[in-house]
């Protein structure tokens, strides 16, 4: 067949803007074809996994969004927390602080108390032993006086005369 037995098949000249009728159709079939391969395959496919990624991204976005408020919960909790421990700790410290006085002034007071209770006793165990050693000596020194003038006078003197 040739250009012009063609022509006369469809009764069209051929040009340009006048295609072949079999060649339309069969594009047109083609396309068609494509198409539906297109729409029904692979453009669901397609479609599928971009909206997977879309709520993977999403999801992942409201995921981290709630573990940064529940970090910022967790955050809020843990210096409320602190807060509480630094007041108790200096609740703590004043009351150490006061008891610490306390007992250093009861001990200051005991330590005072068993000074003069320790002086006292000295004090009376001096003055007793003062009071013995006077009484031992009174009656040494008389009879080493009358020795002594004795060995002086070269003669017994007043008590060992007799």
């Amino acid at each position: 067949m040739t250009l012009a037995s063609n022509s006369q098949i469809f009764n069209m000249d051929l040009g340009p803007l006048n295609p072949v009728l079999a060649e339309l159709i069969l594009g047109a079939v083609l396309f068609g074809l494509t198409f539906l391969l297109l729409a029904k395959g692979i453009l669901p496919k397609i479609r599928r996994t971009l909206d997977a990624r879309e709520d993977a991204i999403e999801g992942g976005t409201d995921r981290a969004d709630g573990l940064r408020a529940e970090a910022t919960q967790i955050r809020e909790q843990y210096e409320a927390e602190l807060a509480e421990a630094r007041h108790d700790a200096a609740r703590i410290r004043s009351k150490a602080v006061e008891e610490g006085s306390v007992a250093i002034a009861a001990a200051r007071a005991e330590g005072s108390a068993e000074r003069d209770a320790i002086l006292a006793a000295g004090a009376e165990k001096i003055a007793a032993e003062r009071a013995a050693a006077e009484r031992e000596l009174t009656a040494d020194v008389d009879a080493w006086a009358h020795a002594l003038a004795a060995r002086i006078v070269g003669e017994p003197v007043g008590a060992d005369r007799a």
